[in-house]
């Protein structure tokens, strides 16, 4: 049998294999995550809660903004040279890409660091949490980690990225539990917070170099720091379009809370951040999907496969997820107050209706990251880049209009427009781009 049916044939297989790996830990993260949530929720009240949301989303942005992951560029052009064991070729890769993380990292800590005192007062940050702001800079920290995750995708160790991503939600939560039994209020939490985030990404490092280790066997893991790009053609572009791609398709999502705070003030932040961190769990496996799915897509190409082979795994990976969702969104859609009082308590009961729209949003879009992952493997990553430019960026300003008019029905708005609009725009690419027999 050829290798490209063989691989097709499989694919879809793989990929749920790779999303059951990482929904394991996702679903464990979940359930954690929404119980320190609460607490902090329930502890410190929708203004309390905002600011401290605020400064967790403004320090992912800047992160989000210049951090420089490379974790696409390493599946891409490492598959291949772990098949053939060309462990030196591999070696030097990850070096090159984590030497550009880690600086781009340093970098955004100290822009988060410089600019946190010139946006806290627009925020609605006290001084004392204007302070914590500069120390919490180095929660950027937590997204220089695509490297080591990158690796771990193609020797497929799913499994360890699933369970890597309890590290952030556990570490809330103990600091969480702490802080209320010391009664340390905002301040403690914004400290516990950052363990966590520093935690995540030490963690991940560590993981990655031990599994280095143990299937590099009498590699030299450490040396130089060799410009790779004459042994992958077009490395350096492809990195930067698909880093552009995951900061586009980011940026609103952590900008919008911040926008919040600004227009309405800290505490229709809190009541947001609430109703995003309810609905995230509709969103999640798409997202995770999309990560699972990126290294069999990128193999189903290398071995052969056609557009349509391609195009009809894509369709398959994206009506799984719709299905997955639907129950989830019609509870959402009838007790969504019930929902938003019972959780975080009466004082959040506005966030009921700002659930409803987001949860509408996140299911349209669970079709994007199978549908970006696609157009990276062909590829193609400027397509991507493209729709989330228009999709994110393009229709950033009716943010403010939408918010300004409408308040938190207006953001929930906008996010729905986004989603429709990223999903068209991802779909026309992914079918122009698969419509040859010849991917």
């Amino acid at each position: 049998m050829p290798e490209r049916e063989i691989a097709h044939q499989g694919i879809v297989g793989r990929i749920y294999k790779n999303l059951g790996m990482l929904l394991g830990g996702k679903a464990a993260a979940g359930i954690i995550s929404l119980s320190y949530g609460v607490i902090a929720a329930r502890v410190l009240g929708p203004e309390q809660y905002g600011i401290l949301v605020l400064i967790n989303y403004f320090a992912m942005l800047i992160g989000g903004l210049i951090a420089f992951p490379g974790w696409h560029a390493i599946v891409r052009y490492g598959v291949s040279l772990m098949a053939g064991k060309h462990y030196d070729k591999l070696l030097r890769l990850l070096r090159f890409t984590g030497a550009i993380e880690i600086g781009f990292g340093v970098l955004a800590v100290l822009a988060a660091a410089i600019l946190a005192p010139i946006v806290g007062p627009e925020l609605g940050w006290s001084p004392r949490a204007q302070m914590l702001a500069l120390p919490y800079s180095l929660a950027v920290l937590a997204t220089v980690r695509a490297t080591p995750g990158g690796f771990l995708q193609i020797i497929r160790r799913f499994d360890l990225i699933g369970a890597h991503s309890v590290v952030t939600p556990i570490m809330r939560l103990l600091g969480t539990l702490i802080v209320v039994y010391l009664g340390l209020g905002l301040n403690g939490f914004i400290i516990a917070w950052l363990a966590a985030a520093l935690a995540e990404c030490v963690s991940l490092w560590a993981i990655g170099i031990y599994q280095a280790r143990k299937t590099m066997r009498g590699a030299a893991l450490w040396g130089p720091v060799n410009d790779v790009r004459h042994e992958h053609d077009g490395l350096l572009r492809f990195m930067s379009t698909a880093n552009l791609d995951i900061m586009l398709a980011d940026v609103v999502s952590r900008l919008t809370p911040l926008v919040m705070g600004w227009v309405l003030g800290p505490a229709a932040a809190g009541l947001f951040s609430v109703a995003l961190r309810t609905t995230v769990v509709i969103a999640q496996p798409a997202q995770i999907l999309g990560q699972a799915a990126y290294a069999e897509f990128a193999r189903l190409i290398g071995a052969g496969g056609s557009g349509a082979d391609l195009r009809g795994a894509i369709l398959k990976a994206i009506g799984i997820a719709l299905l997955s969702a639907l129950p989830l969104i019609l509870i959402l859609a009838f007790f969504s107050k019930q929902i938003a009082v019972l959780i975080y308590g009466p004082a959040y009961a506005g966030a009921a209706i700002i659930m409803i729209w987001l949860a509408l949003a996140k299911m349209i879009a669970m079709a994007n990251p199978p549908l970006s992952a696609g157009l990276i493997a062909l590829g193609k990553p400027g397509s991507s880049v493209l729709s989330n430019l228009i999709a994110n960026i393009g229709l950033l300003p009716l943010l403010l209009i939408f918010t300004h008019s409408y308040g938190l029905i207006g953001a929930g708005a906008h996010a729905l427009l986004q989603a429709v609009c990223g999903m068209a725009l991802l779909s026309f690419f992914v079918f122009r781009a698969t419509r040859h027999p010849a991917a």
